[in-house]
């Protein structure tokens, strides 16, 4: 929002929030009863292709959106290096109003303006009027517009608002008040109702032209160089006739420097070119990706999640991990992407994060949580798992936190079988667990006597147990299987703290685990905690009962660039499997955390806290 909003700032639609698009709907029906009735000679082509250009836009802006995130997690050639925060995420959710705005202008001048129905799809001066259109009139009336939204009065008023985004990404360039876009709509319409009303227009033209805007538009708010310096050097008047994203990025962080929409003659014309336009270029096209210190694992969940990753849809991504009834329409993506996890079999970079001088990179291995689970997909997982190690040793990267990855002692032994088939690796690899079990102790509300065991065993759950039986707190579980291997791991040392009962009604707190079943929680009595060990939550099947996050902290400001959440967890929280690696590069340790090997349980927590991350607060001391 403006600093002092003006009038006409909210988008007219904005009480019918996600039904905003219901007010398209007479035109689409109109357009939908003309196929029906009419004969296809009769059709008006342009009518029908409004919708289609419309989704058109959307899927452009997508892509741009993922490519420019994609970029500068890697770092080569990006212009930036400050990252950005939930808030731009919110205050740029709703890029697509204009684009509804754009539809809406394009039915009325189909159905009112002389020469706006049944256009040609294609002519040849219909392009060639767009185009001088634009380098004249719209180029110069835009950069005189541009400095007016710069003097205070409406600079405070309206386009404050988009440049509240310092750090920019695609869609800030469409992130303005309803007022703003009124005006730039009246721009760009001036070569679409030239060739209209002289009736030399097109659909191919029109198509064109919205098409070169929104190219422009969100590469010059990327914020990574791409336009290779040999272009100049073939045409050097191309400087003058085409921005670059790092010379648009100046705007944004100077102000009041480079104005021009996307030919910086005007800027020449009237001496307003940032001196350090040449500079930052020469800096950005020239930047190698960063190499990272620390390299996080993760890998897809189910297959919706790509669109909750930080490449996918950035307002999905900024909320918590939930199933969102309408991306069942995206069914061919979702099906295409699942057909690309088998063709792909390498990790790709999702997201980065700076805390203090620790670089942090986050990499997706192509593979679904079911598939951890198949006999059939263990190598191939193995596999991408050793050549991401390989490839975080390649680039300097100093520790390697599992993560995900460290999903059970069948698949690779918690990464020891990495460590074995490589001894000299100078990577290390830190599997949380000694951090998780931390966080579970302080989980567990002060007071509890005995809790109760359920879930997979995994190194994690041992662990948690056989702390707490040291603590004097009775652990119960409730398969003798269970409780053979864990009182095999531990000797004489659970003085007598762990047992088998099938009595367990008094017991307010459950540690749970991945195969926790329904019927098992539908038993549990009123009031009950369950905290889990695994990295995957319990369905919350009680309303009566309280819930505890996967083991995880919430970190401080310092991180830099958290504009998503991690998989299910609330903002600005992060799992300890992920801060394992944080913190082991920030307190220089030296050993491998894997296998069957723990950290100093109070020395990791303590090392946690010392560097501003906070435990949760546990559910029922919040809810009472």
């Amino acid at each position: 929002m403006a600093s002092k909003p003006g009038i006409l700032t909210d988008w007219p639609w904005k009480p019918l929030g996600s039904f905003k698009y219901i007010i398209l709907a007479p035109w689409i029906t109109e357009s939908i009863y003309s196929i029906l009735v009419k004969d296809a000679k009769q059709w008006d082509v342009f009518n029908l292709a409004i919708l289609p250009l419309m989704l058109w836009r959307m899927l452009h802006s997508q892509l741009w959106i993922s490519l420019s995130r994609y970029r500068t997690a890697k770092g080569t050639n990006r212009i930036v290096d400050k990252g950005i925060e939930f808030d731009q995420v919110d205050r740029e959710r709703n890029w697509d109003d204009q684009i509804l705005f754009n539809a809406i202008i394009f039915y009325l001048m189909n159905k009112y303006l002389p020469g706006g129905s049944h256009l040609p799809v294609w002519r040849l001066d219909a392009v060639i009027i767009t185009m001088l259109l634009h380098a004249g009139p719209v180029e110069f009336l835009y950069y005189w517009l541009h400095r007016a939204l710069h003097h205070h009065y409406l600079y405070s008023r309206y386009h404050s608002h988009h440049h509240s985004s310092i750090v920019t990404e695609p869609i800030t360039s469409v992130i303005h008040p309803f007022a703003e876009h009124i005006a730039y709509y009246a721009l760009f319409s001036i070569p679409v109702l030239t060739t209209m009303l002289t009736g030399t227009g097109s659909i191919i033209a029109i198509a064109g032209y919205m098409t070169y805007a929104d190219s422009m538009n969100n590469m010059g708010h990327c914020n990574f160089e791409l336009i290779p310096n040999w272009i100049f050097s073939i045409f050097p008047p191309l400087k003058y006739l085409m921005y670059t994203p790092s010379f648009h990025s100046l705007h944004h962080t100077q102000f009041r420097t480079n104005y021009s929409l996307f030919m910086p003659i005007y800027d020449y014309i009237y001496d307003t070119v940032d001196k350090n336009s040449d500079t930052l270029y020469e800096n950005s096209i020239k930047r190698k990706e960063e190499p990272p210190s620390v390299v996080h694992l993760t890998h897809l969940t189910t297959p919706e999640s790509i669109y909750h990753l930080r490449l996918g849809f950035a307002y999905l991504a900024s909320k918590p991990y939930s199933s969102v009834w309408y991306l069942w329409l995206l069914w061919p993506v979702t099906l295409l992407s699942m057909v690309l996890t088998k063709i792909y079999r390498r990790t790709f970079v999702v997201e980065r994060n700076r805390f203090d001088q620790v670089r942090l990179q986050t990499w997706a291995i192509p593979k679904y949580r079911v598939q951890y689970c198949l006999k059939r997909q263990k190598e191939s997982i193995n596999n991408m798992i050793e050549e991401a190690v390989l490839e975080a040793e390649e680039k300097g990267a100093s520790v390697l936190s599992l993560g995900l990855m460290n999903q059970g002692e069948e698949l690779n032994r918690y990464g020891e079988v990495y460590v074995k088939k490589h001894p000299q690796l100078k990577v290390k690899l830190v599997d949380g667990s000694s951090l998780a079990v931390a966080a579970l102790l302080n989980s567990i509300p002060k007071g509890t006597t005995q809790v109760l065991l359920r879930g997979n065993l995994t190194k994690v759950a041992f662990a948690v147990t056989f702390a707490l039986c040291q603590k004097g707190i009775q652990v119960i579980v409730l398969r003798e299987d269970e409780y053979e291997k864990l009182d095999k791991s531990f000797g004489t040392k659970s003085e007598d703290n762990l047992v088998i009962s099938k009595s367990y009604s008094s017991c307010k707190v459950w540690l749970v685990g991945d195969d926790l079943t329904e019927e098992e929680q539908r038993t549990a009595t009123e009031g009950t905690l369950f905290i889990p060990f695994s990295q995957f939550p319990p369905k919350k099947l009680r309303k009566d009962c309280f819930y505890h996050t996967t083991p995880a902290m919430q970190t401080p400001m310092a991180l830099e660039n958290v504009d998503s959440c991690e998989n299910w967890l609330p903002r600005r929280v992060m799992s300890v499997w992920r801060i394992a690696g944080i913190l082991h590069a920030l307190e220089g340790w030296e050993e491998h955390e894997c296998g069957y090997t723990m950290c100093n349980i109070e020395k990791v927590w303590e090392a946690c806290l010392k560097h501003g991350f906070q435990p949760l607060r546990v559910p029922i001391q919040s809810k009472s």
